[in-house]
């Protein structure tokens, strides 16, 4: 099983940006999907989860600018972020909690994408 992440980049504040994450490999099924950040100096941060049945949780500091949503037909999460802020400027990691073929179940990574914006 891997996640590759992808839609960093660079961005003015105030712009958009839409990160995606698939999910590949020996997959029965998922559970919860979400991202995580880490700013330069600072702990990893949740910054949005969504369930299987598309129910979503934010951290205060990105609620009505970000937007999670997932595709389960095609193992993919997204994260659409909108009126970004230097304070968003972080490597952004996807997990997965995934139980497998095999009846294994854990959280799975994908590798970071790195989202910076410029004031």
């Amino acid at each position: 099983v891997q996640l590759q992440a992808s839609g960093g980049g660079l961005v003015q504040a105030g712009g958009s940006l839409r990160l995606s994450c698939l999910a590949s490999g020996n997959i029965f099924s998922i559970n919860d999907m979400g991202w995580y950040r880490q700013a330069p100096g600072k702990q990893r941060e949740l910054v949005a989860t969504i369930t299987s049945g598309g129910n979503t949780n934010y951290v205060d500091s990105v609620k009505g600018r970000f937007t999670i949503s997932r595709d389960n037909a095609k193992n993919t999460v997204h994260l659409q972020m909108n009126s970004l802020k230097p304070e968003d400027t972080a490597v952004y990691y996807c997990y997965a909690d995934i139980i497998t073929n095999w009846n294994t179940r854990r959280n799975y990574w994908g590798q970071g994408t790195l989202v910076t914006v410029s004031s």
